[in-house]
C-alpha cells in the first residue's frame, strides 16, 4: 500500500525498540572483518523531523526517543544512542534517524547498502536525505520484488530488514511467505522482520508460520507499549530473526531498548 507515512510515528516507542535492536545487530555483525550487504525492503524516508506537523500531531516521539534520552539507563556508547546523537549534531536536535541512516553510520565503507522504497513521495525524500552517501543504492521499486531480485547479493554475507506497513491484514501472510522466499534464495542471510501487536490479533498466524518452519537460529522478541497511545489499536510490537548471530540475543535482552 502507498498511503502509509512514517512521519507520524517516527521516534516513537516502536521505533526505539526496532532501531535499538537493529543497531545492536549491526554493531555485532560489523565486528567481523568481512564485507556485508545491508538490504531493506521498506526503507521509508531515512530521516525525520520530530518538530514537523505530522510528528507534533501524534507526539509519539515524546514517549519514544525523547523519553529514552532523558531516562535511559543505556550506556553512552550504545550503538543506537551513538547514531541518534550523530544525527542530532549533524542535522539538528529535532532530527531522528530512520533505519537507512542507522545502517549507514554503523557499517563500514566496504559494505554495501540497498534501500527499497515504492511510495513516490517517500522515495524522493529518501534520495534527498541520503544524498552524497555513495554506498547507498536507492531503488524505487516494490520491496518484496526488489529484495528477491538482489539475492544472492554481493557481498554474499548479508542482513535483510523487512518492515512493512501492515496496512492491510493480508500483508501478514505476505510477509511470512516473503521471509521463507528469502531464506530459500539465500540460506545464510540474517533476516530481521518487524511486526505490530494489534488488538485484532493478526500476528499470531505469522509468528506460528515462521516458528514452525524450522528456520535456523530463529529468535523472537516482543515488547508491550503499556504507557503510550499508539496507532491502530497497537499495544506492542515484535521482531523475528533468522540466522541471528551467536551472542546477539543475549545482548538484545541485556542492553536492548527497554519497554515503555
Amino acid at each position: 500500500m502507498l498511503s502509509y507515512q512514517h512521519d507520524y510515528h517516527a521516534g516513537g516507542p516502536a521505533d526505539v525498540f526496532k532501531h535499538g535492536s537493529l543497531a545492536v545487530l549491526l554493531a555485532h555483525m560489523r565486528t567481523k572483518n568481512k564485507p556485508l550487504t545491508y538490504i531493506e525492503s521498506h526503507a521509508g524516508a531515512g530521516l525525520y523531523d520530530l518538530s514537523s506537523p505530522m510528528a507534533e500531531k501524534t507526539k509519539e516521539a515524546q514517549q519514544g526517543i525523547q523519553r529514552l534520552l532523558i531516562q535511559s539507563t543505556l550506556p553512552a556508547n550504545h550503538p543506537y544512542l551513538q547514531t541518534v546523537e550523530h544525527i542530532r549534531k549533524r542535522f539538528g536536535p529535532n532530527h531522528y534517524p530512520g533505519s537507512p541512516w542507522i545502517a549507514r553510520l554503523l557499517l563500514k565503507d566496504e559494505d554495501s547498502i540497498h534501500l527499497m522504497e515504492q511510495h513516490p513521495g517517500t522515495y524522493a525524500s529518501l534520495r534527498k536525505n541520503m544524498r552524497g552517501e555513495k554506498k547507498c543504492h536507492i531503488h524505487h521499486r516494490d520491496g518484496y520484488e526488489g529484495v528477491l531480485a538482489l539475492l544472492p547479493p554481493t557481498p554474499r554475507r548479508c542482513l535483510i530488514v523487512v518492515d512493512p506497513s501492515y496496512e492491510v491484514k493480508t500483508e501478514y501472510e505476505q510477509a511470512g511467505r516473503f521471509i521463507l522466499q528469502i531464506h530459500r534464495k539465500c540460506p545464510t542471510a540474517v533476516i530481521m522482520l518487524w511486526y505490530p501487536l494489534l488488538k485484532d490479533q493478526f500476528h499470531p498466524p505469522l509468528c506460528q508460520k515462521l516458528q514452525q518452519a524450522n528456520l535456523p537460529k530463529f529468535a523472537r522478541r516482543e515488547v508491550l507499549l503499556t504507557h503510550t497511545e499508539t496507532p491502530r489499536r497497537m499495544y506492542g510490537c515484535g521482531l523475528m530473526f533468522v540466522n541471528l548471530p551467536y551472542g546477539v540475543e543475549e545482548t538484545l535482552a541485556g542492553t536492548g531498548c527497554q519497554p515503555f
